[in-house]
């Protein structure tokens, strides 16, 4: 691609909207409403669309890795918020260390799984 990049959004859907949206706010994202149905979440240079859509097989099968400068603090941080007891369904996997870096994962209220790494080595 010739083109010089600046950012990549992906969409993602959830079973409950409003209960999605207080999620990502509680998990720290910024939200600019972009319509009744769908809004943007963003943090530094990074972002997504949060829509008011349910498709069991694509929450299913969505996965979204962000990159992290420090995953143990960024660990530290998830479970100071108590995310499991504020909204059902939520899951935090620890710190697990790979052959290139290192991650932890939440599951999100519909089910969305994001990884939070750190790579050992940035090429």
């Amino acid at each position: 691609m010739q083109q010089s990049s600046r950012s990549i959004r992906p969409f993602i859907g959830c079973r409950n909207f409003e209960l999605s949206r207080n999620f990502y706010r509680d998990l720290g994202f910024e939200e600019v409403v972009i319509s009744s149905d769908m809004s943007l979440f963003k943090t530094e240079n990074v972002g997504f669309y949060l829509q008011d859509a349910f498709v069991q097989d694509w929450i299913d099968n969505t996965m979204i890795f962000l990159e992290v400068k420090n995953v143990q603090n960024t660990w530290d941080q998830l479970v100071s918020l108590n995310l499991p007891d504020k909204y059902q369904g939520v899951r935090l996997t620890p710190i697990r260390v790979e052959h290139w870096g290192r991650e932890c994962f939440v599951h999100d209220p519909s089910g969305v799984l994001w990884h939070f790494g750190e790579f050992f080595n940035k090429s």
